[in-house]
């Protein structure tokens, strides 16, 4: 008996089905496809009702059934953000990962640290997008298209900053570590523990009840919206500001060659001609569009957003801290709470890391009012006069204003998250 045009017509338009699922499975593997009839037993059911409802009673996509907590550290460079990203990484229960994104950046944009271009940005947002949704889902697999050189069996030795994730220097993910170990040093974590496996790393991340990332390679949260509606995910996003004196201060610090014009002005009192003022003014660009869009509090945003000031986390850590967790809904739990008492006071020659995190937070906080001219502070206030002023930052309006301590330049400010 042959098949009627009806049960033809239900397997072409099936096989369509199933080459759009195929095509999306290829970077979302929790997408299936629903079943169909097999062609060759066509003829024993001619029931297109009962075939039909094969894709309605299945879902096109899974859900984040686990309800695993998706977390995402929105920060820009010097802002904090390694310090918030311990807040996570010393968690027992959340799997973290420091800047899986720098893969991204320098595969598709080698020369390139701070990319100008539209176009980059757009290829650089749609790869990261697609990176950082399979890593919620734990398929550190999709991170091999970005290691250079292609890892080995899924082994590498080439993960940007493996030693800042204590879940990648633990057990089962290092086998080698003794009971005097379980603390490792970042650069002690790759010498004891050798190459990363990723299948160990893919397991140990599907044993964690939650996943947090950090990066600084995302201007904005518009740009994250895809992946917040996203309804496999349960994704909240934790936008990290900071002054952008302080960051400005900071990388000057840092990043000498990068900054060398500015380090010029700031020693020689003249503003050289050439001075790259973008390095300052995307900052300020990027933190009021992305902040003006949370406190917007659009729809797709409501129970996935929250504004942190790095002064105010300074300040008041362990306060700050459990605030972020509430809004998380993820229990704090004591590793973090002796983290932050251990980490929160340290002195001067704690933190030999340009990354370090060890540190007096309140002090870190306020020590750019000591390296940075005032004609250097008060081009920054007036460049990114809007940003200060969203954000709660008050200008200095003399040298003597700006150095006493007495005086605090930050309002104090109550930003609730969109809840």
């Amino acid at each position: 008996m042959q098949c009627s045009w009806k049960a033809v017509l239900l397997l072409a338009l099936a096989s369509i089905a199933i080459q759009y699922t195929a095509i999306r499975t290829f970077t979302a593997k929790s997408f299936h496809s629903c079943p169909i009839p097999n062609p060759v037993n066509c003829s024993l059911s001619q029931d297109t009702d009962a075939a039909d409802r094969l894709c309605d009673e299945s879902p096109t996509f899974s859900y984040n059934l686990s309800r695993k907590t998706h977390v995402l550290i929105l920060a820009t460079t010097r802002s904090g953000s390694s310090f918030v990203g311990q807040l996570f990484n010393q968690h027992f229960d959340v799997f973290y990962l420091f800047e899986p994104l720098y893969h991204v950046q320098y595969t598709l944009i080698p020369k390139l640290t701070q990319s100008k271009s539209t176009t980059d940005r757009r290829v650089m947002l749609g790869a990261s997008r697609d990176l950082l949704r399979s890593l919620y889902d734990c398929d550190l697999y999709f991170l091999e298209n970005y290691i250079k050189p292609q890892p080995v069996n899924h082994t590498t030795d080439r993960l940007f900053r493996r030693g800042a994730s204590k879940a990648l220097c633990s057990p089962p993910v290092c086998e080698s570590l003794g009971a005097v170990d379980l603390h490792l040093e970042e650069g002690d974590c790759v010498k004891k523990c050798g190459t990363l496996n990723l299948t160990l790393a893919t397991e140990s991340c599907r044993e964690h009840g939650h996943v947090a990332i950090k990066t600084v390679r995302v201007p904005e949260v518009s740009d994250l919206r895809a992946l917040v509606e996203d309804p496999r995910l349960n994704l909240k996003v934790i936008q990290l500001v900071r002054d952008p004196r302080g960051i400005l201060a900071s990388r000057s610090e840092t990043f000498r060659d990068t900054y060398r014009l500015w380090r010029i002005w700031d020693g020689t009192g003249r503003k050289p001609y050439n001075l790259d003022v973008t390095q300052l003014t995307t900052v300020c660009e990027d933190f009021w569009n992305s902040v003006s869009t949370g406190l917007n509090r659009p729809p797709w945003l409501k129970g996935k957003y929250m504004l942190v000031r790095y002064e105010d986390l300074a300040r008041n850590p362990m306060k700050k801290t459990e605030e972020i967790y509430d809004f998380l809904g993820i229990p704090m739990d004591s590793n973090v709470e002796r983290w932050i008492q251990n980490n929160t006071r340290g002195d001067r020659s704690s933190s030999k890391h340009k990354y370090g995190t060890v540190r007096n937070s309140a002090a870190t906080a306020e020590k750019w009012r000591f390296r940075l001219s005032y004609e250097i502070v008060a081009f920054t206030q007036h460049a990114c006069q809007q940003v200060l002023a969203q954000l709660g930052y008050k200008t200095a309006s003399s040298e003597e204003e700006l150095k006493n301590l007495s005086i605090s330049l930050v309002e104090e400010r109550d930003f609730l998250p969109f809840s």
